[in-house]
């Protein structure tokens, strides 16, 4: 999928799809009484962007909301958590952090059908294309600094200053999340294994490194899960914290870095973009820039770092196939992820071939 295409599939909503439908009346009805000022009547959408949680535009005459849910059908165990979400994203809200505000979360299987949180809409620009298109060029580098900088903020966040010490588990990030993913491809069963897959879940555990770190981590830090000021290099929202937790920080920030290495036809990449011409940092500059806010003296490990994101990613992008085989996929465009496993497996193992032929 080229980037306008990417663009077009995610930006603005649709009418709500066949399957993701729910009783708006009872929707109403806990809106007037769970958020404040609500006044309907409500007019209910489908964003056409989102993987895994269904996400929904709620317009009423005076304001607009956002909803997020469980998706319908069977689900993973501990997978669309969006009661995990709702918390993270009102702990963060009270430092500052460049959230939306959260209304509320319901908990009650009976209004809807699943489970659920009401927040703010933010108004602004979403890029799903990594190089910023239709930003001047002298001013990119300001957005990049943007995500930089909050990255760095979040990483430095105490969790336990805004209780959510007990996110996750402390320490074993690595061996956890291989172990996870893992198992998650493996029982996605109807849509088959892949060799570069199992070679990566043999290796990836005899070769994590022996630092141990734990910080809040966002899970999928990328620029098209960010909502920037409308004509400022200014981070309003960032977005989509299914994947949080508390996790090593530079894992979170490969991942995230991760955009440097990546086709754009997979998620927002860089990969092929003349970024001299662009005016856009390059990668090592990028990674000096985060390691001096974060007080770090170089990322040792980083190719391994990069590895397991790639790794994790294609683990992601399994399940989403097998969604669409099950017909329980949120997003109109799954299928096109779906037929990009493939190829995201094989960089995940071309970049263990890469740290192994270093070695």
């Amino acid at each position: 999928m080229t980037n306008a295409a990417a663009a077009k599939a995610n930006l603005g909503t649709t009418p709500v799809r066949e399957g993701f439908e729910f009783d708006v009346e009872a929707i109403s009805g806990w809106m007037e009484a769970h958020v404040p000022g609500f006044d309907g009547p409500v007019r209910v959408e489908q964003f056409k962007g989102g993987q895994s949680n269904p996400t929904y535009k709620l317009t009423t005459p005076a304001k607009s909301y956002v909803l997020r849910r469980k998706p319908p059908g069977a689900l993973a165990s501990g997978a669309h958590a969006v009661d995990r979400e709702a918390r993270v994203l009102m702990a963060l809200g009270k430092t500052g952090f460049p959230v939306a505000d959260v209304y509320g979360l319901c908990a009650d299987q009976n209004v809807i059908g699943g489970w659920f949180y009401v927040m703010e809409m933010v108004e602004g620009r979403i890029f799903w294309d990594a190089t910023f298109p239709g930003v001047e060029r002298e001013e990119r580098p300001a957005y990049f600094d943007a995500m930089n900088a909050a990255i760095a903020r979040l990483h430095m966040v105490d969790p336990a200053a805004v209780g959510l010490e007990d996110f996750g588990k402390a320490g074993n990030y690595f061996a956890r999340q291989i172990s996870r993913w893992a198992r998650q491809y493996q029982a996605d069963a109807d849509a088959g294994r892949n060799e570069d897959l199992d070679r990566l879940i043999d290796w990836l555990p005899a070769h994590i490194p022996a630092d141990d770190e734990t910080a809040i981590v966002h899970g999928d830090f990328r620029c098209d899960n960010m909502i920037f000021h409308p004509t400022e290099p200014r981070i309003l929202a960032v977005l989509d914290w299914e994947l949080s937790t508390l996790g090593h920080p530079l894992a979170d920030f490969a991942y995230h870095t991760m955009m440097y290495r990546m086709p754009p036809e997979i998620v927002a990449g860089l990969k092929g973009a003349d970024l001299a011409a662009l005016n856009i940092p390059a990668e090592a500059d990028y990674v000096a820039t985060y390691c001096e806010r974060t007080g770090r003296q170089g990322i040792a490990d980083y190719e391994f770092y990069l590895t397991f994101n790639l790794f994790r990613l294609a683990a992601i992008f399994h399940g989403i196939k097998a969604r669409v085989i099950r017909r329980t996929a949120a997003s109109a465009h799954a299928r096109d992820r779906a037929a990009q496993f493939p190829l995201l497996a094989r960089m995940a193992r071309e970049c263990m071939d890469g740290v192994v032929q270093k070695s």
